[in-house]
């Protein structure tokens, strides 16, 4: 930078700091006005959607949390009392609650109350006792922890950073987190090991008897006094407290945070309601006062009492700021049009300032924040990439704490439709489902696009199918089901994922399916010739293949088969063979035979014959995904295959080598 630009930039701040003290007057007290209460009021007396609609809307689902019939909210769903082992879920009110000053570092004031039940199921696989319940205040409206003893609080993902706050009512004793007993309240700052633990006993309540409990929390932000009581759901409000104490919870506070509750099963399971739920918080907030500089500071009395409107006495100072600014513009253009050809190369712009978004909204980040979040793109941080390196898969750590998984795309590579592609993932990225994996944000300039999803580190499921380990058939139908009905959301939503396979779909700690890598479509013109490819359509037809996968245990296309050479060639294309095999009557032939005899056999091979039926052609039966999800439910029949082979198949192979999309052919996580 030359002298003259330093000229430039002297004068303006001086013109500037100039012309603030003329029009202050020399006046530079504070804004900042009087402290006002910011009141937020929640009131579920029950969760009914038909009676009150707008809980579909306001209770965010995540996991294994659902609505039941009976206008309760339950985690897990008893409806899903085929196995209820290893459940986790999350319902949290949609939108963040001011819970935090960050001028004052005063905490809120909240009170809340909520009648629950905990009651073991009389299924199959019910066991005595189960995990528990907490009221949980969260950063973020993503995150489902992990189940069993923690309480699908915190995951692998989130390190210490990842402030939480909860109070659990637990039911199992875990010598490793301190537990007490197996009937205690525990109060958890950013751990799952209790800062302080209460036997629920001495108020004589026993958490899983069966019996409808009521609780009420009150947090004093200015005391941070905590007060916990817990009573019958029978009106009457407990006189003694279980808990009562001098607590701060500001270091685990943000400004803006999500309430709700969270509750998990382990190998032994048990059923969670909540009855009804009311929610009130107290923040403290600064109100901003006009200037000091006011019509009576214009008004001057002379000395006969008249009063007189003055004139300002600063007309002759903004002048000469002005002139002082326009001389030291001429003097830098002069100086500086000899060098700025020279120099147009070298000029570095900086990044583009973001204007706030809404805490935990899908943002673009800056590059500056990515490069740190992935140790510069280190080569120790790469999770995978497609075979022709148009695009990297990179584990990273955001300043929140959380792990994300940042997908670079090299623009060099291919001529981008950058407005096309913003339009599309800023459309993907405002969707939410419980199968759906969130996108974080995203990333653009002249050379890269990036895309940054959540992280998962049980990693994607094609490790899971064809690696070492051999997944159960119930973990795999689920997974058929939970990628369908995501699909079929999608496909609600009028929009298409078009890149359907093993390595885009992703296992939570409590193995439930994500499907996320979404297919892009990054290209300009030639893309139009293969609009039709990339189309709900061929998302069912994928998914065709996409089971076929999942109950074989074998890639649609053979790599490295241990095959004997006189079954290679039969076996090489999946779907090829298993059209031979439902021709000749012996479709069983195509299930995973490492999955022993714990299995289903009818079921899988009726889920066999869906993924056949979604491979015909659309003019031959192919379904939609909203059909696709009512056949996996085993309840509507599904129509008959041909006999035989269909003459001809959608060409998946072509698909994926006609495509100017970056995103297939992508193999993350392994």
């Amino acid at each position: 930078m030359g002298s003259s630009s330093h000229l430039l930039i002297i004068t303006i701040i001086f013109t500037n700091l100039l012309l603030s003290t003329v029009h202050s007057g020399g006046d530079h007290s504070t804004n900042n006005g009087p402290s006002t209460i910011v009141t937020k009021h929640l009131s579920f007396p029950n969760f009914n959607s038909i009676t009150n609609p707008r809980i579909l809307e306001d209770i965010k689902l995540l996991g294994s949390a659902k609505l039941s019939k009976r206008s309760q909210l339950q985690i897990p769903d008893e409806s899903q009392a085929f196995d209820l082992r290893h459940q986790a879920g999350k319902a949290i009110f949609s939108s963040p609650i001011r819970l935090y000053d960050p001028p004052t570092q005063t905490p809120a004031s909240f009170q809340t109350t909520f009648s629950f039940q905990i009651h073991n199921f009389s299924g199959n696989n019910a066991g005595a006792g189960g995990s528990g319940l907490t009221f949980i205040i969260a950063p973020d409206e993503f995150t489902v922890g992990r189940p069993g003893p923690w309480l699908a609080m915190i995951n692998d993902a989130c390190d210490k950073d990842y402030k939480t706050v909860a109070i659990e009512f637990d039911t199992r004793k875990n010598p490793e987190f301190g537990d007490p007993n197996d009937n205690h309240v525990g109060i958890d700052l950013g751990s799952m090991v209790s800062v302080k633990t209460v036997n629920a006993s001495d108020v004589g309540v026993f958490l899983n008897d069966g019996s409808a409990h009521r609780a009420w929390i009150d947090y004093d932000g200015s005391r941070r006094w905590l007060d916990i009581r817990l009573g019958l759901n029978d009106g009457s409000y407990p006189s003694k407290p279980v808990f009562s104490e001098s607590l701060d919870i500001s270091p685990y506070l943000k400004e803006y945070m999500f309430v709700g509750f969270s509750a998990s099963t382990g190998n032994r399971t048990q059923i969670h309601s909540l009855l009804s739920w009311n929610f009130t918080s107290k923040s403290e907030a600064l109100l901003r006062i006009p200037s000091s500089e006011t019509c009576e500071n214009k008004i001057t009395v002379d000395h006969t009492g008249k009063m007189i409107k003055t004139k300002p006495p600063t007309s002759f100072m903004i002048f000469l700021a002005v002139v002082v600014l326009a001389l030291a513009v001429l003097i830098s253009l002069y100086y500086s049009r000899g060098s700025k050809n020279d120099k147009r190369n070298d000029v570095v712009l900086p990044e583009k300032k973001q204007r706030p978004t809404p805490p935990y909204k899908p943002r673009r980040f800056t590059s500056s924040e990515l490069y740190s979040a992935t140790g510069s793109f280190s080569e120790l941080e790469i999770l995978g990439m497609n075979s022709n390196s148009k695009s990297v898969y990179y584990r990273g750590k955001l300043t929140n704490g959380c792990h994300v998984a940042v997908k670079r795309f090299r623009l060099t590579f291919l001529v981008v439709d950058k407005k096309r592609f913003l339009k599309e993932i800023v459309a993907i990225s405002k969707v939410r489902h419980p199968n759906l994996v969130p996108i974080r944000g995203w990333f653009q300039d002249q050379r890269e696009i990036m895309v940054v999803y959540d992280f998962f580190t049980n990693g994607s499921l094609d490790k899971w199918l064809f690696g070492v380990g051999v997944l159960p058939w119930t973990r795999r139908f689920k997974v058929v089901r939970d990628v369908g009905e995501c699909l079929s959301f999608l496909h609600s939503k009028q929009l298409a994922h078009k890149n359907l396979k093993t390595t885009s779909v992703f296992l939570d700690v409590s193995f439930r399916a994500m499907l996320g890598d979404f297919g892009f479509v990054l290209c300009g013109n030639e893309s139009k010739r293969f609009e039709s490819a990339v189309s709900q359509s061929v998302d069912v037809f994928e998914f065709g293949l996409f089971i076929l996968e999942v109950v074989a245990g074998r890639r649609r296309r053979s790599e490295g088969s241990t095959a004997a050479p006189e079954e290679e060639e039969e076996m090489g294309d999946l779907l090829g063979w298993a059209w031979r095999l439902h021709e000749s009557g012996e479709l069983e032939k195509l299930v995973d035979k490492r999955m022993g005899l714990v299995i289903n056999l009818d079921q899988a091979i009726r889920v066999l014959e869906i993924g056949l039926l979604c491979t015909l052609n659309e003019s031959k039966g192919r379904p939609i995904m909203d059909e696709v999800v009512e056949f996996l439910g085993m309840e509507r029949p599904i129509p008959e295959l041909p006999l035989s082979r269909p003459v001809s198949l959608f060409p998946y192979n072509s698909m994926n080598v006609g495509l100017c999309n970056i995103g297939y052919s992508c193999a993350p996580f392994k």
